[in-house]
């Protein structure tokens, strides 16, 4: 099998960040629509999913690593094997987001790219949370200085939540048919109106 096929039908997301930031509850609410307010631990998890696109099995793979505990090797082995990334902050905690800039750092120098494909996650934005890190400040360094792309969420609210997996996939160059798959009905998926970011309609799957 060649690279390009490789690479259009297998894929690997890594979620990165400190702990408590929601990387977890994020990972839940998109393949379970579950919320789980109670912060776990987590050293490392891998989920799997399978869609058909046009006759063709893609092959979805998210990983979920440790914000509590210091694994540089598996964090490094990590970043190896995965082709988009998802650097995780909670909106209420500066420290977490000052965290993500050396992740991004550690991600170039591994993968040795400049410019590796990243989405920015500001999770935790509930109307009427605390906040830390303004919208603006955020989203000025990521797009005009760092060339990613920047996506606030609630999984407790499940708010842009699908975006933040649109944007993976779209980094990760899966074809564009798969977009349109995410909102079908899934064993392990939300139902298609429960996908939809509630307070964002032009993130409704009619615009996948």
């Amino acid at each position: 099998m060649s690279l390009v096929a490789k690479e259009k039908n297998h894929v690997r997301l890594v979620f990165l960040g400190a702990a408590g930031v929601g990387k977890t509850a994020l990972i839940r609410r998109f393949l379970m629509d579950t919320f789980e307010p109670k912060h776990r631990r987590t050293v490392e998890e891998l989920h799997s999913k399978e869609y058909e696109v046009s006759g063709a099995t893609v092959k979805v793979e998210i990983l979920d690593t440790s914000g509590s505990y210091s694994f540089p090797a598996m964090r490094k082995l990590s970043i190896q094997n995965s082709d988009a990334f998802a650097l995780v902050y909670a909106v209420d905690d500066a420290e977490s987001f000052e965290s993500i800039k050396s992740l991004r750092e550690e991600i170039q120098e591994v993968k040795e790219d400049k410019f590796p494909p990243i989405v920015v996650v500001g999770n935790k934005a509930e109307s009427g949370g605390e906040r830390q890190v303004p919208a603006e400040d955020a989203l000025s360094l990521v797009e005009l200085d760092w060339n990613s792309r920047f996506v606030e969420t609630s999984a407790k609210d499940n708010e842009n939540v699908l975006e933040v997996f649109r944007e993976l996939l779209q980094q990760a160059n899966l074809p564009s048919r798969l977009s349109p798959a995410l909102c079908k009905r899934r064993e392990t998926l939300p139902t298609e109106q429960a996908l939809r970011p509630p307070m964002n309609k032009t993130n409704s799957c009619s615009v996948c």
